[in-house]
C-alpha cells in the first residue's frame, strides 16, 4: 500500500520523518483504531455521563451526541491531514510549533501531557471500585482500593514497556468483551423499553430532537458533556512511529475511531436511558450502567456489566500510560523535556524509562488521592479541567491546519472547505465550549487550569534557557500553493 491521502488535496511537502527508534510497522490501522477507542473508554464514559446527559438534554442526548460528532470527525480528518505532513509522536506539539509558533507549540504539548496524565488519573481512581464491584466487595475501604489500583497500574505499565504489539493484542482482547457487552445491553434495553415494560420511560419524538422532550433540553450543556465524552480518540497519532504506513494509517484510525464512538455512545444513550423512570435513573447516576443491567437481568447480569466497566477503565489506564510516555518521548526528542524521557529500550523498542516514570506518577497520585481528603479535593479540581485541556489543544491543532494550508485555501472551493472553513469552524466550536465551561466552572477549577498553564510556562522557560532546546528556533512552514486539485 502506498501512503496516499484519502482526499484529492495534493500531498503536502513532508517533513523528513525522524528515523524510527520505536518498533516500526508493529501494528495496523485496526489495532490503532482500538487504541483510540480505548483512550476514550466508551463503557466507563457512558457510566459517568448517561444519566447526566439524559437530564441535561431532556432525553434528546442521542441527537446531541451525533451533532457533536460532526466537528469531532472534522478534527480527526484535520489530524489525518497534518500527520501526512509531519508524522511524529509529538503530533500537535510539532504541528503547532512548526505552523504557528514554537513557544505556543510547547504550551500545546504541555496541555497534551497534562490532559492525558490527569485523564488517566481520573480513570485510575475509579478503577478499583469498578473491579471490586464485580466481586461484590466493598469499594469504600482505602487499602483494597490502593493495592488493587497499584497492581493494575504495574501490570499495565509492564505490558506497555514490553512493547506496542503486546499492548495492541491486550487492547483488542479487552475491547471485544467490553463492546460486545455494551452493545448487547444497549439493544436489550431498547427492546425492553419499546416493549413498554412496567417502570420504563418509553421514547417519544422528543428523543429525536436536539431540544429534547417538550423543548426542555439544554443544548449548550449537552454539547459540553458530549465534547468530554469524545476526548481521547487522538491517541491513534501518538503511536504513529509504530504503525504501518506511519503517515497515513494513524490519521485514518483517528477518523475510524470517532465514527465508531458515535455509535458506541448513541446506542447506549438512546437504548438504556428509558429502562427506568427519570427519578430512579438520577438516583443511580453514579452507577447508571450497572443499575440498568440490574433492572434488565438481575444481579448476575449487573456483574457482567461491572466486568465490562472494569475492562474499560483497565484498557484506558494502559493506553494512558502508553500515549503519555510517547508524547513525552516526542517532546524530549527536541530536548524541550529532560532527555531521559526520550531514551528508548534497545530490548523492547519502547520509551521504557518514560513509561516507568508515568506509572510512578499514577501510583503516587492514586495513593495521595485515596489517603488524603485534602489532596483528593485538589485532584478533583485538576481532573475536572481535563476536558478543557483537550478542547484547548484540539482548537490549536485545527488552527495549525488552517495556518499550514493557508496558501491553498483560496486555490479552489474543495481546498477552502477541507483545510480552511471546516477546521476553522471546529476551532470556533471548541473555543465556544471552553468559554461556556469556564463561565459555569467554580473558582477552584479555574485556578487549577491557571496553575496547569502556569506550570507549562515555567517548563517552557526552562526548556528555552536551561536545556537550550533548538526547537524554539525551528522556522515556520506552510504548504505550497498548488494548481486546482480536483
Amino acid at each position: 500500500m502506498t501512503d496516499q491521502p484519502l482526499t484529492a488535496i495534493p500531498r503536502p511537502a513532508q517533513v523528513p520523518a525522524i528515523p524510527a527508534r520505536l518498533e516500526p510497522d508493529a501494528i495496523g490501522v485496526a489495532q490503532d483504531t482500538i487504541i483510540g477507542l480505548a483512550s476514550s473508554a466508551p463503557a466507563a464514559t457512558m457510566a459517568v455521563t448517561m444519566a447526566g446527559m439524559a437530564a441535561t438534554a431532556a432525553y434528546g442526548g442521542g441527537p446531541v451526541i451525533i451533532l457533536c460528532g460532526i466537528p469531532m470527525l472534522i478534527l480527526a480528518n484535520t489530524y489525518r491531514r497534518l500527520n501526512l505532513w509531519n508524522a511524529n509522536c509529538g503530533a500537535s506539539f510539532e504541528w503547532v510549533g512548526r505552523a504557528i509558533n514554537p513557544y505556543l507549540g510547547f504550551i500545546v504539548g504541555w496541555m497534551m501531557l497534562a490532559g492525558c496524565l490527569t485523564g488517566t488519573i481520573s480513570v485510575v481512581v475509579v478503577l478499583s471500585p469498578a473491579v471490586l464491584a464485580v466481586f461484590g466487595a466493598s469499594a469504600t475501604s482505602a487499602w483494597p482500593n490502593i493495592l488493587l489500583s497499584t497492581g493494575v497500574i504495574v501490570i499495565m505499565a509492564t505490558i506497555a514497556v514490553v512493547g506496542i504489539r503486546l499492548t495492541a493484542r491486550t487492547q483488542v482482547a479487552m475491547a471485544v468483551v467490553e463492546y460486545a457487552v455494551l452493545i448487547g445491553f444497549s439493544i436489550w434495553a431498547l427492546i425492553y423499553v419499546l416493549g413498554h415494560h412496567p417502570g420504563t420511560f418509553p421514547p417519544t419524538k422528543g428523543w429525536l430532537s436536539l431540544s429534547g422532550i417538550d423543548g426542555k433540553g439544554n443544548l449548550a450543556a449537552g454539547l459540553l458533556i458530549a465534547v468530554f465524552m469524545y476526548t481521547g480518540w487522538d491517541a491513534t497519532v501518538y503511536v504513529n512511529e509504530e504503525v504501518k504506513h506511519r503517515r497515513v494509517n494513524p490519521g485514518r484510525a483517528a477518523v475510524f475511531a470517532v465514527a465508531l464512538l458515535v455509535i458506541l455512545y448513541v446506542l447506549p444513550q438512546v437504548g438504556m436511558q428509558g429502562v427506568a423512570s427519570p427519578a430512579r435513573l438520577q438516583a443511580n447516576a453514579s452507577s447508571a450502567l450497572v443499575f440498568v443491567a440490574q433492572v434488565l437481568g438481575g444481579g448476575g447480569w449487573a456483574k457482567v456489566m461491572a466486568f465490562a466497566l472494569a475492562l474499560s477503565v483497565i484498557a484506558s489506564t494502559n493506553v494512558g500510560i502508553v500515549i503519555t510516555s510517547r508524547i513525552a518521548y516526542g517532546m524530549a526528542s527536541h530536548r524541550v523535556l529532560p532527555p531521559v524521557l526520550g531514551n528508548v529500550s534497545r530490548r523492547y523498542s519502547t520509551p521504557a524509562i518514560g513509561t516507568v516514570i508515568v506509572a510512578v506518577i499514577l501510583i503516587a497520585a492514586t495513593w495521595a488521592y485515596l489517603l488524603s481528603t485534602s489532596i483528593a479535593t485538589v485532584f478533583t479540581d485538576v481532573v475536572s479541567v481535563t476536558g478543557l485541556l483537550f478542547a484547548g489543544f484540539y482548537t490549536f491543532t485545527a488552527l495549525a491546519a488552517v495556518m499550514y494550508y493557508r496558501r491553498r485555501i483560496f486555490s479552489n472551493t474543495w481546498d477552502a472547505l477541507l483545510v480552511g472553513i471546516l477546521p476553522l469552524a471546529s476551532a470556533v466550536f471548541l473555543a465556544w465550549v471552553v468559554v461556556k465551561s469556564l463561565q459555569t466552572a467554580p473558582g477552584s477549577e479555574k485556578w487549577s487550569l491557571v496553575g496547569i498553564l502556569g506550570a507549562g510556562v515555567v517548563l517552557m522557560l526552562a526548556a528555552r534557557f536551561i536545556l537550550r532546546s533548538p526547537f524554539f528556533r525551528i522556522p515556520l512552514e506552510s504548504a505550497a500553493k498548488l494548481p486546482l486539485s480536483r
